[in-house]
């Protein structure tokens, strides 16, 4: 065996193996009915792995190989996702950096060719990423969200997710559940297309906030307050005959269609109902009530922009008032041709507007309207603001809310049943009577399902058209009359349109436009346009758990797999993926798509501050595996997995498990050279060696408490319960109370111990392999031949049945001594390789026992030489009590107590001032309420780490004091 694990070398090497082997196919090692299954929360095709995919991958292959290990009919779907506005952005910019013509230029078709072009390049990218992490899926089912599309070079090499797709929005459009309409979205001006609630990132600029005078019609004024005493009453006013509004987007005015005062606000009540002039284009304007105007935030009047601002919207749709879009998709003002802007605005004033603003870019409107309302005096003043303003996170253009025609789901329509489904399974994980079979789902962590309750019970249209190229097309055809026909294919839409014209008229498809051809009365002629929007990429992934296994085929893997397992997701899209999946596979095919949906945290940097590029903070994966190796990283994600906790990741914890995979290694080692083989039917329960029997339980002990732990998703008490046993009781414990037998002379206590050391290494390996899968399964083809992998090895089924009581306690006791000792060694700062003799004042018969079976190794690891039995302890010796026993160990001659006392009473000196501080800081009202959440949290650990370290020297002084 070389002398230490290379994980570059092997980590491919062992990759391949698997591969060759056909490790990870559907069904591999099965030896039950029960399958497991899991879906990959599919990657964008053009990704890269970040630390989230590593983290929420990690946490799905521990699952997948446990099951798969246990004889489950494991399935692991892998898959990536088309990735709408992604994988358009990323191939635009390429043509552009190669000098290729244009998308516009190309033209759609040739423009989609060149996408799945760059699909097909990019796609091992990722894919090669998960490999290496060692994700076990069936990369033979690999999916994507665009398989069997028009186009799709690969088709018939995974499901035709296509069609799936487009058979459910066909389905749903007929039942009513999806419709066109003209609604407020989310717009992005620099790829033109409307972006969901998670594409959009919120920006803090330090922007202005104008203040515009709007003038009251009809020669209307009113006494404003502008004096106030110490409780607020107005004492002073002066006669306006002007409303003052304030905004941060003066551009929009062009679309003001009222303005709102609270109907309590006093200085404005009896205003309501009347009218006020928008200047520049003469738009008479109603002044309404509404609770949405707050009196204590601006002037209290606020200007109403329904097409460009969701509150806005909300509030022109309670008082009744028009929404008049202003802009154009490029977010340049749209007025020439505008009527709705034109409407009821004098003609002379829309034509000066016409000419001054009319295809501005919005912030060169903005400059020009504010220069405007400054010249011509209604201008009433310019305030600095801070402020947050959305902006597409792909683009990192600010967005603008726009009124346009969309497709949407009637999400109030199908909601019904997701909301019905968590609320059932939540209730019988309450109850602790959860039943995976029962069809219903639970959120784990709890506090997720709020979320998810929060979003569904106050659920809005889901906008699904995406103004892109790139995507799944709406297959929706519309006639002269702006008809609509929904089908599936060309020949449907055909029938559709000859149901309603008559079975002889001819149909045509148009680019872009309709048509019809009229012969007397009849028309004998109709052409029809496809609508050339996409769908949202959400809508199909919303289907992923069915599409992926085939339907709406009635496939093998369908009716095995689903409904699937287990979710593994991150919080951020409990609403836009987890619960559009759970409203989707019930609305489409009447069954939850899986029975527990587990969340996870956020990886955060060593200080528990989000990662991002601009703080430099940013830990990549990949090299992080390149330095410490894939089960190291691995290791560490499982280890600080607790759940609803985010993980604070520094290299040091990552170097420290790599520590982890060395000492297995070194175990390995060890148990070779001292010729430790397996040997066929051992069996644990029949050794008779004290040490081999304490073992055998320790392992079992292990095993239980793992199982349990990952049963119950707490990945991180699976993975430290391990490292505690394998670590703790196996390398540091077993292996050196091993050498004492190894070295009797007696073969029979000499072959069990191999044997029992043999069994020992294995089933570390074999609980081990879930989480850090590369050195386990290295090490397990070179410590002897197998029949099979390590991968497809079975799991353990021995349980408490194997630890015995009499070994346990014998064994706990001497290892308790021993700690014992090497504490007061270090706390009193023995010299680590001084021999100490120890003392015995009281000792049992049972400790007496523990002793005599045991004392070479005691000696041996405690560095103590002898020990003498007394009536009482001498004074300048510390007190060691055991359970049964009492020892003590005499150092008043070996170390200057007085020196020591002295250092660590100025050490304690110094942690008082830190903990001072500490603890003012966290009393202080102000610093919990204004710093950073992380601060805080960092704060109270190093108080802990502090009053834990006072602890400790308070508990030496005390035994010096103990001790003169």
């Amino acid at each position: 065996m070389e002398k230490t694990f290379n994980a570059a070398e092997a980590e491919p090497r062992i990759s391949a193996k698997w591969e060759e082997k056909n490790a990870f196919a559907a069904g591999a090692n099965a030896s039950r009915d029960e399958t497991f299954c899991i879906m990959i929360p599919p990657p964008n095709v053009t990704g890269s792995l970040h630390m989230g995919h590593a983290f929420n991958n990690t946490l799905q292959d521990i699952l997948v190989r446990w099951h798969r290990m246990r004889g489950f009919d494991t399935l692991w779907q892998p898959g990536t996702d088309h990735a709408g506005i992604a994988t358009q952005m990323v191939t635009e910019r390429e043509m552009a950096a190669n000098g290729e013509p244009s998308r516009r230029e190309m033209g759609r078709e040739k423009f989609l060719e060149r996408v799945w072009q760059q699909k097909v390049k990019s796609r091992g990218t990722i894919i090669g990423q998960l490999k290496r992490l060692g994700a076990s899926c069936d990369w033979s089912r690999e999916a994507f969200t665009m398989g069997g599309a028009a186009g799709d070079p690969e088709a018939g090499n995974g499901p035709n997710f296509h069609d799936a797709v487009i058979k459910v929005f066909v389905e749903m459009y007929n039942k009513g559940f999806i419709y066109r309409g003209k609604r407020l979205v989310n717009w992005d001006p620099h790829f033109e297309t409307a972006i969901s609630d998670l594409e959009v990132e919120q920006v803090e600029v330090n922007g202005k906030m104008w203040r515009l005078r709007y003038k009251l019609d009809g020669g209307e004024t009113y006494e404003h307050p502008i004096e106030f005493d110490e409780e607020g009453n107005p004492t002073d006013w002066e006669t306006r005959d002007y409303l003052t509004v304030a905004t941060t987007r003066p551009e929009t005015m062009l679309g003001d269609t009222g303005v709102a005062v609270h109907p309590e606000d006093r200085r404005y009540g009896h205003l309501i109902g009347k009218t006020v002039t928008l200047p520049i284009c003469g738009r008479s304007i109603p002044i309404v009530a509404d609770e949405y105007a707050d009196p204590d935030k601006g002037t209290g009047a606020v200007k109403i922009t329904p097409a460009h601002d969701f509150n806005d919207m909300e509030v022109g749709k309670r008082t009744g008032l028009r929404a008049i879009n202003v802009m154009t998709t490029r977010a340049a003002m749209f007025l020439r041709g505008n009527d709705d802007f034109a409407e009821g605005c004098p003609a002379e004033m829309i034509g000066a507007a016409i000419e001054r603003y009319d295809g501005m870019d919005r912030y060169e409107a903005r400059d020009a309207i504010v220069t405007e309302a400054r010249d011509n005096g209604w201008l009433d003043g310019i305030d600095e603001d801070k402020h947050m303003v959305p902006h597409g996170d792909r683009s990192k253009v600010a967005i603008e809310p726009y009124l346009t025609d969309q497709w949407f789901v009637d999400a109030e329509k199908i909601v019904g049943p997701a909301l019905d489904t968590v609320r059932k399974g939540m209730a019988a994980q309450e109850a602790g009577e959860f039943d995976e079979t029962a069809g219903y789902t639970r959120i784990l962590p709890e506090r997720d399902a709020k979320t998810y309750y929060h979003w569904l019970e106050n659920i809005e249209p889901w906008c699904i058209s995406r103004q892109l190229w790139w995507g799944h097309q709406i297959p929706v055809w519309f006639d002269h009359e702006q008809n609509e026909y929904c089908a599936a294919t060309e020949q449907d839409a055909i029938s559709l349109v000859k149901a309603r014209f008559g079975s002889e008229v001819v149909v045509k498809f148009n680019d872009g436009m309709s048509s019809f051809v009229q012969s007397g009365d009849k028309i004998i002629e109709v052409g029809i346009y496809r609508d050339p929007d996409v769908l949202d990429t959400w809508f199909s992934s919303g289907l992923w758990p069915i599409g992926t296994l085939g339907w709406p085929e009635d496939t093998e893997a369908y009716a095995k797999y689903f409904p699937t397992s287990t979710l593994i997701t991150g919080f951020d899209i409990i609403f836009f993926w987890v619960a559009r999946m759970m409203m989707m596979q019930l609305a489409v095919v009447d069954q939850a798509p899986f029975h527990t949906v587990y969340v996870h945290a956020l990886v955060r940097d060593e200080k528990g501050k989000k990662m991002s590029k601009s703080l430099g903070n940013v830990l990549d994966p990949l090299e992080l595996i390149d330095e410490y190796g894939a089960d190291a990283v691995r290791f560490t994600l499982a280890s600080m997995a607790a759940m609803g906790r985010d993980l604070k990741l520094s290299t040091s914890r990552i170097a420290g498990y790599r520590n982890f995979a060395t000492k297995i290694w070194n175990a390995a080692r060890f148990a070779e050279m001292n010729e430790c083989k397996p040997v066929p039917g051992f069996d644990p329960a029949a050794v008779t060696q004290t040490v081999n029997r304490w073992i055998v339980g320790e392992i079992a002990r292990a095993r239980v408490a793992h199982d349990a732990a990952l049963d119950a998703y707490r990945f991180n008490d699976a993975a430290n319960g391990l490292y505690a046993s394998v670590w703790g009781q196996v390398c540091d414990w077993y292996l050196e109370f091993a050498k004492p037998l190894f070295a009797s002379g007696d073969e029979a206590v000499i072959a069990e111990t191999r044997a029992t050391m043999a069994w020992v290494i294995d089933q570390c390996l074999i609980l081990l392999h879930p989480t850090m899968p590369f050195v386990t399964e290295d090490l397990w083809g070179q410590i002897a031949p197998r029949d099979k992998m390590l991968v497809h090895t079975d799991w353990p089924t021995y349980g408490e049945d194997l630890i015995d009581a009499e070994a346990d306690r014998e064994m706990t006791w001497v290892i308790g001594l021993i700690e014992a000792i090497r504490s007061v060694r270090a706390q009193m700062h023995v010299p680590a390789g001084l021999k100490v003799p120890l003392l015995q004042a009281e000792l049992d018969d049972k400790g007496q026992a523990a002793w005599d079976r045991n004392e070479a190794m005691i000696l041996r690891l405690a560095r103590v030489v002898g020990v003498q039995a007394v009536d009482a302890l001498p004074k300048g010796a510390v007190t060691i009590a055991v359970d049964g026993a009492v020892f003590g160990l005499p150092i008043a001659d070996i170390i200057d107590v007085d020196e020591e006392k002295a250092r660590l009473e100025k050490v304690l000196g110094k942690l008082a001032k830190e903990l001072g501080g500490l603890r003012g800081r966290l009393n202080n009202p102000k610093f919990a309420e204004s710093a950073p959440a992380e601060v805080v949290e960092e704060t109270r650990d190093n108080l802990a780490a502090r009053e834990e370290e006072e602890a400790k020297i308070k508990d030496a002084l005390a035994r010096l004091a103990e001790i003169g």
